[in-house]
Parts: C-alpha cells; sequence; structure tokens
C-alpha cells in the first residue's frame, strides 16, 4: 500500500468498519477497468458520478452507479424532485470534490454536504467496490456500512448498458 492512505480507507479504519483496499494502476480512470484489472464482476464495481442542477446551483449531486449502467438524467431528476440535471465536467467535477477524476468518491466526500444517491440496483448486492478517493484505491464494503456512512439514497437512475 503506498504510504499516504487515502481518506475514505483512513476514515472506515478510524471507525472499525470492516473493509478491504483494492489497489490497481492508477492510470485505469473507469469503473469497467477496474473491474477489468482487478477481477471482480462488473456489476459489483460502482462508480461515482457528479450531476448538476441544471442551471448549477449549490452543491452538486454524487450518484454511484455500476460500471455496467449508464445514469438516466431524467429518471434520476424526477426521483430528486429536479427539473433538470447535468454531468459536471470533468474540472467542474474536480472543481467541486476536490478530488481527480477516476478517483472520486462519495467515501471520501463524507461530511461535505454533499447529496449522495446509490442506484437501487444495490439492494440484491452484500457488498460491492467503491472508489476510495484517489486514483488506484478502491474499497469492498458491505452496501449497509457504505449506505450509512454515506447517507445514500437508493434511487431508480441507471439503464444496463447496451
Amino acid at each position: 500500500m503506498a504510504t499516504t492512505k487515502p481518506q475514505a480507507v483512513r476514515m472506515l479504519e478510524q471507525r472499525h468498519i470492516a473493509h478491504e483496499v483494492v489497489e490497481f494502476d492508477p492510470a485505469i480512470r473507469s469503473a469497467e477497468g477496474v473491474a477489468t484489472n482487478t477481477g471482480m464482476a462488473p456489476h459489483l464495481v460502482y462508480k461515482t458520478l457528479v450531476v448538476e442542477f441544471d442551471p448549477p446551483k449549490g452543491k452538486p449531486l454524487l450518484v454511484m452507479m455500476p460500471s455496467t449502467s449508464d445514469i438516466d438524467l431524467k429518471v434520476l431528476a424526477v426521483a430528486v424532485g429536479a427539473k433538470k440535471l447535468r454531468m459536471a465536467s470533468h474540472k467542474d467535477a474536480e472543481r467541486h470534490t476536490g478530488l481527480q477524476v477516476g478517483g472520486i468518491g462519495a467515501l471520501a466526500l463524507t461530511g461535505k454536504g454533499f447529496a449522495v444517491y446509490i442506484d437501487e440496483a444495490v439492494a440484491g448486492h452484500p457488498e460491492i467496490l467503491v472508489s476510495a478517493g484517489a486514483r488506484g484505491f478502491d474499497v469492498k464494503l458491505a452496501v449497509a456500512d457504505l449506505v450509512a456512512l454515506t447517507g445514500a439514497r437508493a434511487v431508480r437512475c441507471g439503464r444496463e448498458l447496451a
């Protein structure tokens, strides 16, 4: 493990929450790539997307989704009571979160005032892999712990990739 642990890993250790750190090449920036590199089933590797209100107002939303799904912004807007949503650009996602694209994770942003959502497909899985808040580091942990820590609300927001 690198000498500097990602914030999410430190938080999990401090709270004595069972987890497994998974390291991979930091050049990999997609959840699909992480799944391929780690051997984890792709539907259990979750990506965190930064979604803005359109027009932008306040903090954006953090949306965790399986790597095998694509976000449906119209469905998500209905679920969160917004008129219209849009994906944040990479530059804006990094500006809003302070984390690099490919390493943005809701766990690392716990307590920072972001509304967090997770695709309802997570309900069938006891544990998943999510970003630890730094490129090259993910964490496998129980869905119940992830939801409790982040305050994530399960919503319908994705559609399977073709």
